[in-house]
């Protein structure tokens, strides 16, 4: 019921929560003996705590979140500063701490274990053999949904992070905030996955109603830049020079600033995450509650997308490096406009979505339009009620045999597109109609996925469960998350044939089309 209940709260209403919670949370690295209940007992006597979970990361730590921040103060004011015989340190008073015992030997070890709350998840060769005590293949998808999403514990601990830098960018400039964005925030995160967090100045941007009064126009006196990516350089750098010089746990500091989009990347050691930093960037977050929308409209839609993207990554499809195979965020988007196709749709398109926004739900960034419903409830339930298995199979089916030489993916309109350039994968970002989210893609990687998910719809159709329990072996999704190359490379090849010309007809036809529009136009003419 708590899931429901969280699941049906706007993106923003969430968001202003998590960030409100994580202003309330210390960490704490504690003692290997340690005593829950008497850590706990202490912590009370500076406020009442909220909630409070351990977990392992170069030691027991502690995330505790307060019911009122003074008693964050309260808890700064009894904290000493480390001892500097060996290093001298930075003074800067941080809600990272840590506690050690004063007489370790006389303090008795906790007689129950304390329980570590998982941040990361288990391995592929793990889940198989869970997957295989499953009944069917939907119960399969939705344990693997279990395993891999970001847990209640994982969330916070994101948001913490977030809050920990804000500590620092509020000494510059006072009214900013830090928030996530992307995968720790659109409900398809993955237990492991970097923290893409961002800077916001919105807040301070707004014009306050006490303006409007008095006989005087006022506004502040601010440094003037000739461009806001020189703004943003500047603040990145300055701030990615403080966290490197002055942050606690923070280390591998990059500046990348001549990136299309200028972040900082760098390590935050105390809660264990790969964190990249950049300064407001609107589309993005409209982005991340785009999906979030569409994952919390059906149970359906989450299960498949982690369920593909597992698939994708056992394959050698996706990579977590940059370069020419299909990203995580391109193959999400290949799912949404495979459900938005279904009869009936399982998820509304991004142009039915904006014709339920009001006034409030209206955004033009950039000169897009980024316009869609917040609230949920506005949304109409699917009357589509295909179960998970026959999704999985249909996704193959569908992909296995779309026609990519000629059709673009475009989930504003939920249909297909003629392409309008000859990459070998097009997926219209939903916003930036003139971008391709997918233009990284080249052929042979595109060739690789088709005869994946040639293989995987064969390999759904075809098996015979009852034997392969029998024989225990694995099947249904767990069959799908063993290498092809391994077992059958053989079959392979022969769904293979036919693929390695898709090259040269998909030249063929640009000339065609090419040739077609160009008579078209001296027709016209």
């Amino acid at each position: 019921d708590a899931e429901i209940s969280t699941r049906k709260k706007t993106f923003t209403e969430v968001q202003t929560e998590r960030l409100d919670q994580a202003e309330r949370t210390v960490l704490i690295k504690c003692p290997s003996k340690l005593n829950e209940k008497k850590l706990l007992q202490y912590l009370s006597s500076h406020g009442n705590v909220r909630s409070h979970f351990f977990f392992e990361n170069r030691g027991i730590n502690a995330l505790v979140e307060f019911s009122e921040k003074s008693s964050i103060a309260s808890l700064q004011d009894a904290v000493g500063i480390p001892n500097a015989a060996e290093h001298h340190v930075v003074p800067f008073k941080s809600r990272l701490f840590t506690f050690t015992l004063k007489n370790p030997v006389s303090q008795p070890a906790e007689e129950t274990p304390l329980h570590l709350s998982p941040q990361c998840h288990i391995p592929v060769t793990d889940l198989i053999q869970k997957l295989c005590l499953a009944d069917n293949i939907s119960s399969q998808m939705y344990i693997l949904l279990n395993e891999y999403q970001l847990t209640e514990e994982n969330i916070k601990l994101r948001f913490l992070a977030c809050s920990l830098v804000r500590d620092f960018t509020r000494a510059y400039f006072p009214d900013s905030t830090v928030k996530p964005f992307g995968s720790s925030v659109n409900t398809f995160g993955k237990l492991g996955c970097d923290v893409d967090m961002f800077l916001d100045f919105h807040d301070t941007q707004k014009s306050p109603t006490k303006m409007k009064k008095g006989p005087f126009e006022m506004e502040f006196q601010m440094k003037r830049l000739p461009s806001e990516r020189l703004a943003t350089q500047r603040i990145l750098s300055v701030i990615g020079d403080c966290l490197d010089n002055f942050g606690p746990g923070c280390v591998s500091v990059q500046k990348i600033l001549n990136a299309r989009c200028p972040l900082v990347k760098f390590s935050h050691q105390p809660t264990g995450f790969q964190c990249d930093l950049s300064v407001s960037n609107s589309i993005a977050i409209r982005s991340s509650e785009l999906l979030y929308i569409y994952g919390c409209l059906d149970s359906r839609v989450r299960a498949l997308v982690f369920t593909i993207r597992c698939w994708a990554r056992v394959h050698g499809l996706t990579n977590s490096a940059p370069g020419t195979w299909i990203t995580n965020f391109s193959l999400t988007m290949m799912v949404m406009f495979f459900l938005q196709k279904r009869s009936p749709p399982i998820i509304p398109t991004l142009d039915q979505l904006k014709e339920l926004a009001d006034a409030k739900d209206k955004h033009i960034i950039g000169g897009y339009d980024c316009s869609f419903v917040s609230d949920l409830r506005k949304i109409k339930p699917t009357k589509n009620t295909e179960t998970l298995d026959v999704l999985l199979g249909e996704f193959f089916e569908y992909f296995g045999n779309f026609d990519f030489r000629r059709n673009s993916i475009n989930l504003r309109k939920g249909k297909e597109v003629n392409k309008p350039e000859s990459s070998p994968l097009y997926i219209w970002n939903p916003f930036e109609q003139d971008l391709n989210i997918s233009k990284n893609v080249n052929q042979p990687q595109l060739e690789k996925f088709i005869a994946m998910a040639r293989e995987s719809a064969w390999i759904l159709q075809k098996e015979d469960k009852t034997q392969k329990i029998i024989n225990k072996e694995p099947w249904g999704l767990a069959a799908l998350l063993i290498p092809f190359g391994k077992s059958n490379s053989s079959k392979m090849k022969n769904r293979m044939k036919g693929i390695g010309s898709e090259t040269i007809r998909s030249l063929l036809d640009s000339l065609k089309l090419n040739n077609a529009n160009n008579q078209q136009k001296a027709v016209g003419k």
